[in-house]
């Protein structure tokens, strides 16, 4: 009985121990294997398609309030939050002409193709504000 109980917290920690050396360490290299071998990363998102998706998120915020808030604390550059304030203000005047769900999908389209227009050159040059 007493082999049981012991054995498997000697067994995990065995494990934790052996799982936390540094893959290659015996190879003597600090980075990759020269063979090539280490799987890619995830693709990342293009930068036109996470400013689409933060101002349309603070877009449908700002509809129900009276402001908008600081940029910086909405993680937004400048640029986005110049392209929040146009959305926003179209999708009010859409939302008292033809209801919520037109202004929604207002602020979709509309911040699709701005951030498209911003990131069209890849990330804009003017400074980490735009």
């Amino acid at each position: 009985m007493r082999w049981g109980a012991a054995l498997g917290p000697a067994l995990l920690i065995g494990v934790l121990v052996t799982g936390c050396g540094a893959s290659g360490a015996d190879s003597g290299s600090a980075g990759p294997s020269a063979g090539g071998s280490a799987s890619p990363s995830p693709s990342a998102t293009p930068p036109e398609q996470l400013c689409s998706r933060i101002v349309s998120h603070w877009s449908r915020e700002a509809l129900d309030s009276d402001g908008y808030g600081d940029y910086q604390s909405m993680g937004m550059s400048n640029g986005q939050y110049d392209i929040l304030r146009e959305v926003v203000d179209a999708a009010r005047a859409e939302q008292e002409r033809a209801g919520r769900k037109a202004a929604e999908r207002l602020v979709d389209e509309e911040a699709r193709t701005r951030c498209a227009k911003l990131y069209r050159n890849g990330n804009p040059t003017g400074g980490p504000w735009s």
